[in-house]
């Protein structure tokens, strides 16, 4: 079962007061009197090789050999654990030195008696005697080991400790990551083989949890850029894996980046003293004020090397009664002057877990036909059956419960500290082998939760603004309407001569894609106000189609207008032949016809082969002003492809083209005179302003594509403007001249008077007037021929025969001429010289 909740006041597990220590030392006399061991009858002795480091690097041993010497006294007098062997310690000074250690393994392996199981302290210590000692068969149980290294079965396979690996911080820190719902994490360590071996066994349990690593800094001795980089990438939630001395530095930094606070959550080493932070160290510049502010609010987590709770284990001791025992023992020392005082605790019961392993492999060894004191190096038997029962190890002892993982490594429960007020504060305990997280709900922060464990980034999505959407739409509403009246018109009096003779079939195309292209403005501001994203992508062929097809029909006409213009006038030597050629409608028709081909083709290329769809451009984040917690991530919604420049480069390169070829079109027919297409100087200047406008238009846009609403107000204006002057200069003069002059009327009376059909245009009645000025040319030549004739005498020439007048002076002959443009002058009179006629 799990055990009861830790009391809020248990006494530290890591020092005890001296009046403490005084008021247990009777009780704790009472007990080693009662348990002092006896005389031994007809017990054989179980050897047990130890080295405990007195001096060195971690002089250990100070505390933890006193400790075990206990434990083996109380287990000797017990006569229910091992009751017909007697254990024995067989000891020596380690110094913490892996050198030191291997002479004094050589002396315990090679000098009576043999040994059963070694106990080594130091991480170094116990790397080299674990990983000798499979070859001489023996198991190895360490009381003073944290290094993540030992956790290898493969490279120690006989390796069991009751110090917990340094990686046991982890389960918890992993624990607490879930209560608080954080997802993501940074870490920053000191480049040393434990903090790097505790890192990457982090890394694969928040792995396994569903939790980001999303930074990992290290440093060897300067920690300012690693700070640095944790705060350019937004690190909330922040590991640090450093000794006290560096810790100092990191904090130091963290103070001038400001890397603190209620936005911020640090995880330390809870093995630091407690005023660490308070230390002067001449390696930093900030006072104590600094650090205190910096390192307000951290958690820590710590190993629990004595057990919290009043509870008596399988030693009947307390953990109170065990460090009263020990002072004992010690003498009256100074606690925090004894090496190995906080890990004695884990020595005392390091001793008990190997008497009950060895007195349960006692009845299973019989029933072999085998004994513990049979063991030697080479036994392989006895040594897995040691092996065995140390695996499944689990009773109380005065450090916590005593279990081990798979690894050899104790499983013990974890205390949780918080920094408040510049002082720690028990928040909790967590029991990895139980996965039992004792909460005492008094946690304190800054902003009065547990901050996010990133910046909350809510994306907003830029969407054009709706009262220009309004006012263009109206614009591109009432042009739609103006090309319907200019269409309306132009149908209605395609009848009257003014009119045929502008090819109002090509003006109606003109009219058409106007409004095409004015339609276009509706779904180029369509955005997520009106449809939903599925629907995007609809919107954007609407707006490619009616643009481009738009374009062809209105500026296309127009174009053929002025290429067949300049084609039948502009060159001199064959300008008066073109002049009586007749204009054939199907070649214009079919001009316009090749132009929207082009287009419709490559448009219906790009769809099938590169269709558009929805892209999100990303902003720079902003921060708003109301809370420093969350950040707007700006985004915009464009209609795009695959290879979107390569097409708009075909597309703006053949349509830039068209429209500077317009312009020098439209130039040099500027003094042409024609009554075939009477109305391209209007064409030429609407020509003008279309291609202005597109040809700034395009690039503009092209530039502002990421301001929605100033790209949408240049292209949506340039189209209305487009379209307003091409309907405005090609039809107000037709329905200026027909309204002012009455035209269509006149028209219409004359086509009444002479009965004559309302479909003849003025190719047929340019004819009929060539006709009759052949006819004139061959009565021209038969004067001539009489002149000849009749040589000195004057004839006059009236509607008639010739007739001789006089002396051949001058011949004078009256014709009446029909022709359209003489209609108010139906007689007229031509002179011919007599000479020359």
């Amino acid at each position: 079962p799990p055990p009861p909740a830790p009391l809020p006041h248990s006494p530290s597990p890591l020092t005890l007061r001296a009046s403490r220590g005084h008021a247990a030392l009777l009780r704790s006399a009472l007990i080693l009197l009662l348990l002092w061991p006896r005389p031994s009858a007809g017990k054989k002795k179980l050897y047990i090789g130890a080295l405990f480091p007195m001096s060195g690097g971690w002089p250990g041993g100070q505390a933890c050999m006193p400790s075990a010497q206990m434990a083996l006294d109380l287990v000797n007098n017990r006569s229910d654990i091992l009751p017909d062997y007697e254990l024995e310690l067989i000891h020596y000074d380690s110094m913490c030195d892996p050198g030191e250690a291997t002479k004094l393994l050589y002396d315990l392996l090679y000098t009576e008696p043999i040994k059963i199981v070694l106990m080594p302290g130091c991480s170094g210590v116990s790397t080299l005697v674990a990983e000798a000692a499979r070859m001489w068969n023996l198991i190895v149980l360490s009381y003073g080991s944290s290094s993540p290294a030992l956790s290898n079965r493969q490279r120690f396979p006989t390796f069991f400790r009751t110090h917990p690996s340094a990686t046991l911080h982890n389960p918890t820190r992993v624990r607490l990551f879930k209560k608080w719902n954080w997802s993501r994490i940074a870490t920053i360590q000191q480049t040393t083989e434990v903090f790097t071996s505790t890192l990457d066994d982090l890394e694969q349990r928040v792995k396994e949890a569903g939790i980001e690593i999303s930074v990992r800094q290290s440093f060897l001795t300067d920690p300012a850029v690693a700070v640095k980089n944790l705060k350019r990438q937004d690190a909330r939630i922040i590991v640090g894996l450093f000794y006290e001395t560096e810790a100092r530095k990191v904090f130091c930094e963290v103070f001038k980046e400001k890397l603190y606070g209620k936005k911020h959550v640090w995880f330390l080493i809870g093995w630091y003293a407690d005023n660490w932070f308070k230390i002067k160290d001449p390696a930093i510049n900030c006072t104590v004020e600094n650090m205190t502010e910096a390192v307000e609010g951290h958690v820590t987590t710590e190993i629990v090397m004595l057990n919290p709770e009043t509870v008596r284990g399988v030693s009947n001791m307390t953990s109170q009664e065990f460090l009263g025992a020990l002072m004992s023992r010690l003498g009256g020392k100074n606690p925090e002057e004894t090496g190995g005082f906080q890990e004695a605790p884990l020595a005392f019961d390091a001793v008990w877990a190997l008497a009950l392993a060895l007195n349960k492999t006692v009845a299973p060894l019989k029933a072999k036909g085998r004994r513990l004191e049979d063991f030697n190096y080479n036994n392989h038997d006895i040594t897995s059956e040691i092996y065995r029962a140390l695996n499944t190890s689990s009773f109380e002892g005065v450090s916590g419960h005593v279990v081990f993982d798979a690894q050899g490594s104790r499983m013990a429960m974890t205390l949780i500290e918080q920094l408040q007020g510049g002082s720690y504060k028990k928040i909790g305990y967590y029991d990895s082998s139980q996965m039992n997280l004792s909460w005492f709900n008094n946690d304190v922060w800054i902003g009065g939760k547990p901050p996010a464990d990133r910046t909350v980034v809510l994306e907003e999505y830029r969407l054009l603004s709706q009262k220009l959407f309004a006012s263009v739409s109206v614009f591109a509403g009432l042009g739609i309407l103006l090309g319907i009246v200019c269409l309306t018109f132009n149908i209605y009096n395609g009848n009257v001569r003014y009119i045929q003779n502008s090819q109002p079939y090509l003006n109606n195309m003109t009219a058409v894609g106007c409004m095409m292209a004015l339609a276009a403005v509706f779904p180029l501001g369509i955005d997520r106000h009106h449809v939903n994203r599925p629907q995007f992508p609809v919107v954007c062929q609407f707006r490619l189609w009616l643009l481009g097809l738009g374009f062809s029909l209105a500026y296309g006409s127009m174009f053929t207008k002025i290429w067949w213009v300049h084609t039948l006038f502009t060159k001199k030597d064959e300008k008066k032949e073109k002049k009586k050629q007749p204009l054939e409608p199907w070649k214009l028709y079919a001009t316009v016809g090749v132009l929207l081909a082009i287009d419709f083709l490559s448009l219906m290329i790009w769809q099938i082969v590169d269709p558009l769809h929805i892209t999100v451009e990303k902003f720079t984040r902003e921060a708003p002003k109301e809370d420093l917690d969350v950040l707007i991530q700006p985004l915009l919604e464009h209609c795009s492809s695959e290879k979107m420049n390569t097409w708009l480069g075909v597309v703006y390169g053949y349509k830039g083209l068209l429209l500077l070829l317009g312009i020098f079109l439209a130039y040099e027919t500027k003094s042409v005179s024609t009554e075939k297409i009477n109305d391209h100087r209007a064409v030429g200047m609407a020509i003008y302003n279309v291609a202005v406008l597109c040809l700034i238009t395009a690039p503009v846009t092209m530039i502002l594509s990421s301001q929605q609403d100033a790209s949408f107000a240049f292209a949506s204006l340039a189209i209305v403007f487009s379209a307003y002057i091409t309907l405005v200069v090609l039809f107000v003069p037709k329905m200026r001249r027909l309204i002012t002059r009455g035209e269509w009327q006149s028209e219409q009376q004359d086509t009444l008077k002479t009965g004559s059909s309302t479909n003849n245009n003025d190719e047929e009645k340019s004819r009929q007037l060539e006709r009759e000025n052949r006819e004139l040319q061959k009565i021209i030549q038969e004067v001539k021929d009489r002149d000849k004739l009749n040589q000195g005498c004057q004839t006059q020439f009236h509607r008639g025969p010739l007739q001789h007048i006089g002396p051949p002076q001058r011949a004078t002959l009256t014709v009446q001429i029909r022709s359209a443009s003489l209609l108010k002058h139906p007689r007229q009179k031509v002179d011919f010289p007599h000479s020359g006629l």
